[in-house]
Protein backbone atom coordinates (compact mmCIF):
# COMPACT_ATOMS: atom_id res chain seq x y z
CA UNK A 1 0.00 0.00 0.00
CA UNK A 2 2.52 2.71 -1.27
CA UNK A 3 1.17 6.03 -1.09
CA UNK A 4 4.00 8.66 -2.94
CA UNK A 5 1.97 11.80 -1.19
CA UNK A 6 2.48 10.12 2.47
CA UNK A 7 6.07 10.46 2.23
CA UNK A 8 6.04 13.86 3.66
CA UNK A 9 3.74 15.35 6.20
CA UNK A 10 1.37 17.95 4.87
CA UNK A 11 3.31 20.72 6.45
CA UNK A 12 5.87 20.01 4.86
CA UNK A 13 4.79 19.65 1.34
CA UNK A 14 5.23 22.80 -1.26
CA UNK A 15 1.69 22.33 -2.83
CA UNK A 16 -1.40 19.91 -2.90
CA UNK A 17 -4.24 20.03 -5.40
CA UNK A 18 -7.35 21.91 -4.49
CA UNK A 19 -9.33 18.69 -3.40
CA UNK A 20 -6.21 17.90 -1.16
CA UNK A 21 -6.50 21.76 0.41
CA UNK A 22 -10.14 21.43 0.90
CA UNK A 23 -9.88 18.09 3.06
CA UNK A 24 -7.10 19.56 4.50
CA UNK A 25 -8.88 22.53 5.90
CA UNK A 26 -12.38 21.06 6.31
CA UNK A 27 -13.53 23.99 3.42
CA UNK A 28 -15.49 23.36 0.27
CA UNK A 29 -14.26 23.87 -3.27
CA UNK A 30 -16.43 26.78 -3.59
CA UNK A 31 -14.52 28.59 -0.50
CA UNK A 32 -11.46 27.50 -1.49
CA UNK A 33 -11.59 29.35 -4.61
CA UNK A 34 -12.99 32.39 -2.51
CA UNK A 35 -10.10 32.76 -0.32
CA UNK A 36 -7.94 32.07 -3.91
CA UNK A 37 -9.59 34.81 -5.71
CA UNK A 38 -9.46 36.99 -2.19
CA UNK A 39 -5.32 36.71 -2.58
CA UNK A 40 -5.70 34.54 0.81
CA UNK A 41 -4.78 31.24 -0.38
CA UNK A 42 -2.08 31.21 -3.44
CA UNK A 43 -1.40 29.02 -5.86
CA UNK A 44 0.44 28.43 -9.08
CA UNK A 45 -0.60 26.65 -12.44
CA UNK A 46 1.68 23.85 -13.95
CA UNK A 47 -0.36 23.55 -17.47
CA UNK A 48 -3.63 22.96 -16.62
CA UNK A 49 -3.03 22.16 -13.01
CA UNK A 50 -3.96 24.79 -10.19
CA UNK A 51 -1.65 23.75 -7.59
CA UNK A 52 -2.07 25.17 -3.66
CA UNK A 53 0.35 26.90 -1.75
CA UNK A 54 0.96 24.86 1.52
CA UNK A 55 2.28 27.53 3.09
CA UNK A 56 -0.79 30.05 2.55
CA UNK A 57 -3.24 27.45 3.57
CA UNK A 58 -0.92 26.87 7.16
CA UNK A 59 -0.86 30.78 7.25
CA UNK A 60 -4.88 30.62 6.72
CA UNK A 61 -5.41 28.52 9.79
CA UNK A 62 -3.16 30.26 11.93
CA UNK A 63 -0.28 27.05 12.21
CA UNK A 64 3.07 27.60 12.36
CA UNK A 65 5.13 26.03 9.12
CA UNK A 66 7.67 25.89 10.59
CA UNK A 67 8.94 22.13 10.56
CA UNK A 68 9.26 20.55 13.98
CA UNK A 69 11.85 18.06 14.71
CA UNK A 70 10.14 14.45 15.33
CA UNK A 71 12.80 13.79 18.12
CA UNK A 72 11.58 16.86 20.55
CA UNK A 73 8.75 16.14 22.64
CA UNK A 74 5.99 18.91 23.61
CA UNK A 75 6.18 20.37 27.35
CA UNK A 76 9.57 19.64 27.91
Amino acid sequence: MSNHLGRLPFAQRLTCTVAEACEATGLGRTKIYELIGDGRVTTTTVGRRRLVNVQSLLALVGINAIPIDPGQVHGS
